[in-house]
């Protein structure tokens, strides 16, 4: 079923080691644009969400979550990219030479829910998921 009503964007606020390596992995390797900064954080546009990554202990993550028997780092965050555009996001953090806690893949195949999936994390320790679907209108298809 697709929403009824139009798609906000959220806001989420998370704790990272420094600035410098969080500009290099959401900027630079995610194309995330900057927003406003401080020296204690900064925001960047996340696929059309806001985030703001603040100087701090990040969360501590355990692999605690299952998927299709496959242990999930939780907490996690993360985006619902184009089918297209998160083959270009996965290319770019392979070619980065990012560690996939979870390569990229597909569930589902030829299923309503058809999705591609990876989990990894940034620089500070982080966990994200990013997922596409084939058909977004079974985004929340049971």
């Amino acid at each position: 079923m697709v929403p009824s009503t139009p798609v906000r964007p959220f806001h989420f606020a998370f704790n990272v080691r420094d600035l410098t390596s969080t500009r290099r992995f959401y900027g630079e390797l995610l194309g995330c644009r900057e927003g406003r900064s401080t020296q204690t954080w900064v925001d960047f546009d996340f696929f059309s969400n806001q985030i703001s990554a603040h100087l701090g202990e990040p969360t501590v993550t355990r692999d605690t979550g299952r998927v299709e028997e496959i242990a999930v780092p939780m907490p996690h965050f993360g985006a619902l990219l184009g089918w297209e555009e998160f083959q270009e996001v996965a290319k770019r953090l392979a070619a980065a030479e990012v560690t996939f806690i979870i390569p990229p893949r597909i569930r589902f195949e030829g299923q309503p829910g058809e999705q591609a999936t990876m989990f990894l994390r940034d620089f500070s320790g982080n966990a994200l998921e990013f997922k596409a679907f084939r058909h977004p209108e079974h985004v929340f298809t049971a």
